[in-house]
């Protein structure tokens, strides 16, 4: 399962993991988020670490990363942003996005 993320552990977790690190900006309200959900629920199906940022309660967070629309996924190595998507997207598409980012 995911790990959920806050303005808390975003940073240690985050910002500090040495490993590349996926972030799934979602509400849970939000149909697309729902359908997102299953795909990106375990680190090992997809190759690096996941968390999951509630927008709705991380506000600040959200808006520090300029996320306006959801779901938005954010893959981060080493502190920096590296990838991000916008919307829906197919296992496919996420895993070619993690290695176009080259995070291995």
């Amino acid at each position: 399962m995911a790990l959920k993320l806050t303005s808390e552990n975003f940073e240690n977790e985050v910002l500090k993991s040495e490993e590349p690190f996926l972030v799934d900006f979602y509400a849970d309200w939000c149909g697309p988020c729902q359908m997102l959900a299953p795909i990106i629920i375990s680190d090992s199906d997809i190759g690096v670490r996941v968390g999951k940022l509630n927008v709705d309660e991380e506000v600040p967070l959200a808006l520090q990363y300029g996320v306006r629309s959801i779901p938005f996924l954010m893959l981060f190595k080493n502190g920096e942003v590296v990838a991000k998507t916008l919307g829906y997207q197919e296992k496919e598409e996420i895993l070619k996005m993690i290695e176009d980012a080259n995070v291995d």
